[in-house]
């Protein structure tokens, strides 16, 4: 692939960025009718994934990780029912609105460079989806609630009982979707380590205005199924036996840190290590009855609660937190795992570095950087069509959300 071609290219796609993604999906849709089915009533979330996966692909064509992670963008698109035809489709309409969007910049070389792209991309993301098939792999598990219990205003706990074996490792992440809010998936931690009866625990953050989770929160009953899709996500354990380690979470970012301990209690009850939960505020502090029950079953571990002041504002909890973190020894010795918002990660991430942790070995999943379609970078100036397109911005995961639908 022509990588230097291509960015450059999509350098100037990206500057008019609403209206390339408006004309996409606005040519699949009138060339191919029954593909708009497949897709859920409002667009505007998806226009914003869309968008995030074509950046991640385009920033990432000289990675030699990007074909993984194509391979797992295809078996993940097996829950969109994704066929042959309608990566074709989606081919066709992509390059052509790439080329309204650019004008005089789309030349032949342009067009021969992103249909070679293109194809590739395909090709390795059927691959993709081709292996998880061949390995028995459904396309999604269907799993009944059987607990439905609401903390406060903002969190449910669910648990789940898939009707077939859902292998996954402590720490991953799994999608969600429920018929009360058809064709629409959000991406959820698994709260637990593998247990004997099969089932899964998810904590779901209700957001003011989120449709998935004010739908899990206020209208999921137990007894109803749910669908799940194929566990993803790199925050798994990899620390060797003996090493200490430090784990870090803040809000439901508590629920893939019970899984790794839940882990680590069964498998490495001796190891030593430090746990920090962090809130917002004490009544946010949900995880402390099993923080506490795991620190039984984990002797060498301690455990530190933060959170904010009564009425100071909640950044309190996140700097009080970086003064516990300066507070601590021998950081250069420790892996770290951390869950949270993305912001909370990058900050995390940094004072650790700075503290001595070596960055290869702080864990979490990375989440590819997003600015929503309605909001182009500030450094490059929108035409006049875009400034009276623009709409509100938008957030395009929730929280623990992590990977991109691609069309």
């Amino acid at each position: 692939m022509d990588a230097q071609l291509l960015k450059s290219t999509f350098a100037v796609v990206e500057r008019r960025a609403e209206h390339a993604v408006t004309y996409f999906y606005s040519h699949l849709f009138w060339n191919n009718p029954r593909v708009r089915e497949l897709f859920p009533a409002d667009m505007a979330p998806q226009r914003d994934r869309l968008f995030a996966a074509l950046t991640h692909v385009v920033t990432h064509l000289e990675d030699p990780g990007l074909a993984e992670y194509l391979g797992q963008l295809g078996r993940d698109h097996r829950k969109f029912l994704a066929t042959p035809a309608l990566y074709s489709a989606v081919g066709t309409s992509l390059l052509a609105a790439f080329a309204h969007a650019t004008g005089a910049a789309w030349t032949m070389e342009a067009e021969k460079a992103w249909t070679e792209a293109y194809g590739l991309v395909a090709d390795l993301m059927q691959a993709g989806a081709a292996r998880s098939a061949d390995a028995g792999q459904p396309a999604w598990w269907d799993a009944d609630v059987v607990r439905h219990e609401r903390y406060g205003p903002d969190l449910t706990l669910l648990t789940l009982r898939p009707r077939t074996p859902f292998p996954y490792l402590p720490g991953q992440y799994t999608s969600l979707s429920t018929p009360h809010v058809p064709l629409v998936w959000r991406t959820y931690s698994l709260a637990n380590a593998p247990r004997p009866d099969g089932t899964v625990d998810l904590h779901i953050g209700r957001v003011e205005g989120g449709v998935m989770s004010t739908a899990l929160s206020d209208r999921l009953r137990t007894g109803e199924t749910v669908r799940l899709s194929a566990p993803s996500g790199a925050l798994t354990a990899r620390t060797p036996p003996g090493k200490p380690r430090t784990f870090i979470a803040a809000g439901t970012g508590w629920a893939p840190i019970r899984a790794l301990l839940e882990e680590a209690a069964a498998d490495e009850p001796g190891f030593e290590g430090r746990l920090f939960v962090v809130a917002r505020t004490r009544e946010y502090l949900y995880g402390r009855a099993d923080a506490e029950r795991l620190a039984e079953l984990i002797p060498g571990l301690r455990v530190t609660y933060i959170t904010a002041a009564p009425r100071a504002p909640r950044g309190q909890a996140t700097e009080r937190l970086f003064q516990a973190l300066r507070s601590g020894v021998n950081w250069s010795a420790h892996d770290a795992y951390l869950a949270g918002p993305p912001d909370f990660l990058t900050q995390v991430s940094a004072i650790l570095a700075a503290l001595g942790t070596d960055p290869t070995r702080v864990f979490h999943d990375r989440l590819p950087p997003v600015t929503p379609v309605s909001e182009p970078a500030p450094t490059r100036a929108r035409s006049l069509s875009e400034r009276r397109m623009a709409r509100p911005a938008l957030q395009w995961h929730n929280p623990d959300a992590r990977a991109p639908r691609a069309f």
